[in-house]
């Protein structure tokens, strides 16, 4: 095994939440300077003098790799790789404002999980939008089950990264492996990105399961059939099936609609035992990725004529204020059929693209 030190690089961070943080810390492990950037200049001061972070992670030291910054054009210099750790509503602003500040083409490794409403375009797509060829090298995407809370305290985790671009897809591996974080590779781009961001609807929905008070069995039954509803709509935009039986699939849907630590299901939560959406996300001082993404999802089943009832019973709650139980109820009265007949449609559908 080659010497850290080969490997050792510096690494410009966009976004200082608690993933962003968390990620700061699996690559500072590694050897490298993360340039941490933030809006919050009192943020910056609380990291750079502290070592902390503590609205996002509390109780977590900061490696002195680590450094914050306030201004973008400093913390993006000397850097040939930026992770974007922003929610998905800022992803193009963030890009916008990076390029005015880059003249070498740069990798851009985005760690949120969304898609955008209206233009339905995934992450990676929109930074493919936003910024000019001759300033891009390759867009990667890291996805997968992946709690801050655990990564900061370096439980084992494993995740995936995809590319359209696999060598860059390599090199990002090797930038987070470790003894703690390990990363897979995945070809299928497509599918890495719809699993990560549809996870986020199916953890709401568990969330009001369990606000309701339903018990395992509500659950087991969201997550089974959130998988087919993700499979269906995925299969049928072009992903590999497969992928939603691995880490950015059934790995990501069980850690977020079963930890307290998803703030989705934190969100969900709180919808099923009565209160408002806009209470809800006035309460949680974080994105609730998976409210956007259930629209965008709702758009994208139209689109392609896709059934998705746990999305669409979703899409009502937060958007036509239909009752948590009620949205349930109708779910269980939905006609009969037979379960293999998703297998069969996503099967069908991988022969047709081949």
């Amino acid at each position: 095994m080659k010497d850290l030190a080969e490997y050792k690089k510096k690494i410009a961070l966009i976004g200082a939440g608690s993933w962003g943080t968390a990620l700061a810390l699996v690559l500072a492990d590694n050897g490298h300077q993360v340039n941490l950037w933030m809006r919050s200049k009192e943020q910056q001061a609380e990291i750079n003098n502290r070592r902390t972070n503590h609205k996002y992670l509390p109780g977590i030291s900061l490696s002195d790799n680590i450094r914050g910054f306030n201004a973008l054009e400093e913390a993006l210099e000397g850097t040939d790789t930026a992770i974007i750790a922003v929610p998905t509503k800022a992803i193009r602003e963030t890009m916008r404002n990076i390029i005015k500040l880059i003249n070498e083409p740069m990798t851009f490794v985005h760690v949120s999980k969304g898609i955008e409403p209206d233009s339905l375009k995934r992450i990676s797509e929109m930074i493919e939008e936003e910024v000019p060829a001759d300033l891009l090298k390759a867009v990667v995407v890291l996805s997968g089950p992946s709690h801050a809370e655990e990564v900061s305290l370096r439980h084992p985790t494993t995740v995936t990264v995809s590319s359209k671009d696999m060598a860059a897809a390599e090199k990002v591996q090797d930038l987070f492996m470790n003894q703690h974080f390990r990363v897979y590779t995945n070809p299928d781009l497509l599918g890495v990105e719809i699993g990560g961001a549809l996870k986020n609807i199916i953890a709401l929905a568990a969330g009001i399961s369990d606000g309701l008070g339903y018990g395992d069995n509500a659950k087991a039954a969201l997550i089974t059939r959130g998988l087919a509803e993700i499979s269906r709509l995925g299969t049928k935009m072009g992903a590999n099936p497969l992928t939603f039986s691995g880490l950015a699939g059934i790995g990501d849907l069980i850690v977020t609609c079963t930890s307290v630590h998803s703030r989705n299901w934190k969100a969900g939560n709180m919808l099923g035992k009565g209160h408002k959406l806009d209470e809800v996300l006035e309460s949680m001082g974080m994105v609730v990725e998976g409210v956007r993404t259930t629209k965008a999802a709702h758009q994208l089943a139209q689109k392609f004529e896709i059934n998705m009832p746990i999305t669409e019973a979703l899409y009502h709650v937060l958007f036509n204020s239909i009752n948590p139980k009620e949205a349930v109820d109708q779910l269980m009265q939905r006609l009969k059929k037979n379960e293999m007949e998703d297998l069969v449609d996503i099967l069908s559908e991988q022969m047709e693209q081949k």
